[in-house]
């Protein structure tokens, strides 16, 4: 049974990983954009609490 168990530990871990592989790449610039668009809903939503 022990075995059998980290058999699929294992396992899960490698889906993981290609799961992981297998998401699409983005440039520094679209990275950079992605968390401006992040931080500007955050401030936004600052401001919205402060009224």
């Amino acid at each position: 049974m022990e075995n059998n168990n980290e058999a699929k530990n294992v396992d899960k871990n490698l889906q993981n990983v290609v799961k992981d592989l297998d998401q699409v790449k983005v440039s520094s610039f679209h990275a950079q954009q992605i968390q401006q668009d992040t931080n500007d809903r955050r401030h936004q939503d600052a401001l919205n609490h402060d009224e």
